[in-house]
């Protein structure tokens, strides 16, 4: 595609009031970008704009792909109306592969979180890459289970900037060991309204979807609609009905989803794209800098010490766990999120936190 038709779609793409369908009505309706420019009156956005972002994009190793260029993710391709323009980060030959999802809760008990991984690094060796958000919890298991095998995140701000931003490290792991998928530009800081095309991204992507303890009317559950709304397998695992985690993916199962409890259920699912999936030997340790983000990512950092003896039962201020500990403020983020998940520690009003008596 020509340069000069490439940023007169991303001109399209940035005007105010043009989502896919408007975006695929102007190229039927006048067969390029530039005809749809030169053509219609309307307040586009500045030729300017377009141009700082493709520099933009260059300068944290991003790009953008358009819908008909050979990296654009082929089963994003298929759907009625694709996001008019991506921007990628990392190895785009992943997305060509078969790729599965997986979504589920960022409060996800420690079960949950072994089972994601674990599942992530089957299906990793079993052949097929894995696709999901970067959020605490499931997403960040399913991650890092296969980062050495191949694994899409899906963000919802800039392909630059960390959401969590205790999940930074595994972000960047992601860029230098796997692909970064948004529709945003480059420095966009994460909003609420940005959340639904992450997940249509997580559910377009893949060709199936796997939820892991997702409550009613969490974003897991939006997601496994568009993907069924997107002919794509929906898979759940159960759990206990006591449990507020289970009751969105039991209520799943119960609609017609695929009952899964391990990597050989999934692939069970998956069955009629078996031909597509080759077994993957994960990469093994290597000096190169790609290895080493691997690492760094699957690996988490140390948990800080002592974090519990910080706190008292009437709460202490984030900043002031932080200073205290002499660690970084993503550290304790990361091991208060686990202490929480443990029950050893609850958050309270004010960003104060407490250890639970």
């Amino acid at each position: 595609m020509p340069d000069a038709e490439r940023l007169a779609r991303l001109r399209l793409a940035r005007t105010d009031g043009v989502g896919p369908v408007a975006f695929r009505q102007l190229l039927t309706r006048h067969g390029s970008a530039l005809e749809a420019l030169a053509a219609e009156r309307r307040d586009w956005a500045e030729a300017g704009v377009a141009e700082a972002e493709v520099w933009a994009a260059e300068a944290v190793g991003a790009r953008h792909v358009f819908p008909g260029e050979a990296d654009y993710p082929p089963l994003l391709a298929e759907l009625a109306d694709p996001p008019p323009v991506l921007l990628i980060a990392g190895d785009a030959a992943l997305a060509a592969r078969p790729v599965v999802a997986m979504v589920g809760a960022r409060n996800a008990s420690a079960a949950g979180r072994a089972l994601a991984f674990e599942m992530a690094q089957a299906l990793g060796a079993a052949g097929w890459v894995m696709a999901s958000g970067l959020a605490r919890g499931i997403d960040a298991e399913a991650h890092r289970g296969a980062l050495a095998t191949g694994t899409i995140g899906c963000v919802a701000g800039g392909v630059d900037i960390a959401y969590p931003p205790e999940n930074a490290g595994l972000q960047d792991g992601i860029a230098q060991a796997g692909l970064l998928l948004s529709e945003l530009p480059p420095g966009t800081e994460p909003q609420a309204r940005h959340f639904p095309r992450r997940n249509r991204l997580i559910a377009g992507v893949a060709r199936g979807l796997i939820v892991i303890e997702a409550a009613q009317g969490s974003g897991s559950l939006i997601t496994a609609r568009l993907a069924a709304e997107a002919g794509r397998e929906v898979m759940a695992v159960p759990g206990h009905p006591k449990d507020p985690r289970s009751a969105g993916g039991n209520n799943l199962i119960r609609q017609g989803g695929h009952l899964v409890e391990t990597a050989e259920d999934v692939l069970a699912a998956l069955s009629p794209f078996a031909v597509l999936a080759r077994p993957v030997a994960p990469k093994r340790p290597e000096r190169s800098r790609r290895e080493a983000a691997v690492r760094a990512a699957v690996v988490p950092a140390e948990a800080p010490s002592g974090l519990l003896e910080l706190l008292s039962v009437s709460g202490v201020a984030l900043d002031e766990v932080v200073r205290a500990s002499g660690q970084t403020a993503a550290a304790v983020q990361a091991a208060l999120a686990d202490l929480e998940i443990e029950g050893q520690v609850v958050r309270l009003a004010g960003g104060r936190v407490a250890r639970v008596a």
